[in-house]
């Protein structure tokens, strides 16, 4: 299973069985910030509801379908990162990513976000990585601006968020843009 030490606090691993109530705790404690941005946010009534996204998780990496791991930050669940999908027959991986409202502002996603490009370039050989954001979205945008990403263009409505659609900006990068 997938379990990186990203540097000497954080960890990137897919999640335990056991995991349900810290993953419900953290949704709840960032509620309103979450939601802004994130259209599932009110589906989210308790930990039962990740007993089975945790399990979906293990049949969406053994199926080689995408990966969706916890961010742990001196041990403590702060956010949840991976690949939201993964096209093997154009070698395309779908990056996403959200931390807890509390855990902003440390780097901590772009050091993930960075391990995830690592891993699709070098282990999985992937060719490019997309990252999608809501164009109002700068904090999950500044990511791909941070990490050398192309803006690539704008989906006009591309995605339903609550009583409204937001237009997303499509960031790309390609394996011969990473670490020239």
């Amino acid at each position: 299973m997938f379990n990186e030490k990203i540097d000497e606090n954080i960890t990137l691993r897919m999640f335990r069985a056991d995991e349900a109530e810290a993953l419900f705790q953290l949704v709840d404690g960032s509620r309103t910030h979450l939601r802004a941005w994130l259209p599932w946010v009110d589906d989210i009534t308790g930990p039962e509801v990740y007993n089975s996204f945790i399990k979906n998780t293990f049949d969406q990496y053994n199926n080689r379908e995408g990966l969706t791991a916890g961010i742990f930050y001196n041990g403590e669940l702060v956010g949840v990162a991976g690949f939201n999908a993964l096209d093997w027959r154009n070698n395309i991986a779908k990056i996403g990513y959200w931390l807890g409202a509390s855990w902003q502002g440390r780097g901590i996603v772009t050091k993930v976000v960075m391990r995830l490009i690592d891993h699709a370039f070098y282990d999985l050989g992937m060719n490019r990585i997309d990252i999608r954001a809501a164009v109002g979205n700068t904090k999950s945008r500044a990511i791909p601006e941070r990490l050398g990403f192309t803006e690539e263009g704008r989906i006009r409505a591309g995605e339903w968020l609550y009583d409204h659609y937001v237009d997303h900006v499509v960031y790309g990068l390609l394996a011969a843009e990473w670490r020239v």
